[in-house]
């Protein structure tokens, strides 16, 4: 399903496995140590290969770690796509420790470094909500009203929410339009 924005940007929201988009950027929902990890870490680090834990390494030997909601950039390897952003999703401990605002700025700080890269197109997945145990439904409403506050500030034509499972899919979609309205939606 693809929604239409400012300037022209669009929104869209698919079922599938991140690792296997051709964009511009994926984000990575990382740990940390960036060193690779479970879920949508462990996937990107084995569809791209060792470079990404390369560049990883040495970003990690300048900063020790990547606090939660920050977003750091590296290769894609042999994905599609043509490079990673990494951010550290919070984790969820029932909504009272700041984990939205930590979320919101996984998504921000994501865009940011995409932009500042000049990537017009990104792709990202549902952040925290698998071992980090994030609600699915909260998650979407706090992703998708990020993206589409911020999505005006910046030089990017698409952001993809690329979504493991149908139930996933749902809650974004349903985010979308009760931010944007059933009109806004062009598929």
């Amino acid at each position: 399903m693809t929604f239409k924005l400012a300037k022209g940007a669009a929104l869209v929201f698919l079922v599938g496995d991140i690792t296997h988009e051709s964009c511009d950027a994926i984000v990575n929902a990382a740990n940390s140590s960036l060193l690779g990890g479970g879920g949508v870490d462990g996937a990107i680090h084995r569809a791209g290969g060792p470079a990404i834990l390369e560049e990883c390494k040495a970003l990690v030997s300048r900063i020790s770690h990547l606090p939660a909601g920050e977003a750091v950039i590296t290769t894609a390897g042999r994905m599609l796509a043509k490079r990673v952003v990494h951010t550290v999703g919070p984790v969820w401990y029932g909504g009272d420790r700041d984990e939205a605002a930590t979320l919101a700025n996984c998504y921000r700080n994501s865009l940011r470094v995409a932009d500042a890269e000049k990537l017009a197109s990104i792709a990202f997945p549902s952040i925290s909500t698998g071992a980090f145990g994030y609600p699915s439904d909260r998650a979407a409403a706090v992703a998708v009203r990020t993206v589409i506050e911020e999505l005006p500030r910046w030089d990017i034509a698409e952001v993809r929410f690329v979504l493991f499972d149908s139930s996933t899919h749902r809650h974004y979609v349903t985010a979308a339009n009760k931010i944007l309205g059933a009109n806004a939606r062009v598929q």
